[in-house]
């Protein structure tokens, strides 16, 4: 899509990409429960992410957020990693580079906080989400890291950022 534009997220954003959020569930028809859906920060993304070492970037297009994907220190994790979270969009924002565009921007953010690994946790039919992590260097772990809360999210990845 030309004239998309990557920028930090706005308290103004939070209706906008809380709405895109929790579409994707329903549209997906992915679980509601042990997932990001449910998470209290769904509702209020700018505070969230006003932490120290977080960063959440939307995507923007004729002024409309149209998806969005973040990073932060993985919860219950004693290591130098970061996790990617909330990585979602409109369907006609997919397949377009977009995404993948937001990674990038998630992965430099997590190199100049300084963290070792990107960690990710994500549902098994989210196919093409699981291929642009693995060819952008994500790996597939046989347990989950840190303490997410996301039960329903079996398919657990890591990047090595050194």
């Amino acid at each position: 899509m030309y004239g998309v534009r990557i920028r930090k997220i706005a308290k103004d954003d939070d209706l906008q990409i809380e709405t895109i959020i929790r579409s994707v569930f329903y549209e997906l028809n992915i679980p509601l429960i042990g997932t990001a859906y449910e998470d209290p920060e769904t509702s209020s993304m700018y505070e969230a992410y006003s932490m120290p070492r977080s960063i959440y970037y939307v995507a923007e297009y004729n002024r409309k957020v149209i998806g969005g994907a973040g990073i932060k220190p993985l919860s219950g994790s004693l290591e130098n990693i970061c996790e990617l979270q909330k990585m979602y969009g409109i369907p006609e924002m997919r397949g377009k580079g977009i995404g993948l565009e937001l990674l990038e921007n998630c992965l430099k953010s997590a190199k100049s906080f300084n963290f070792n690994k990107c960690y990710i946790e994500t549902i098994p039919s989210l196919i093409r989400a699981i291929k642009l992590y693995e060819s952008n260097g994500f790996d597939i772990l046989s347990s989950p890291l840190g303490n997410t809360g996301h039960n329903n999210c079996k398919i657990w990845m890591i990047k090595d950022l050194k």
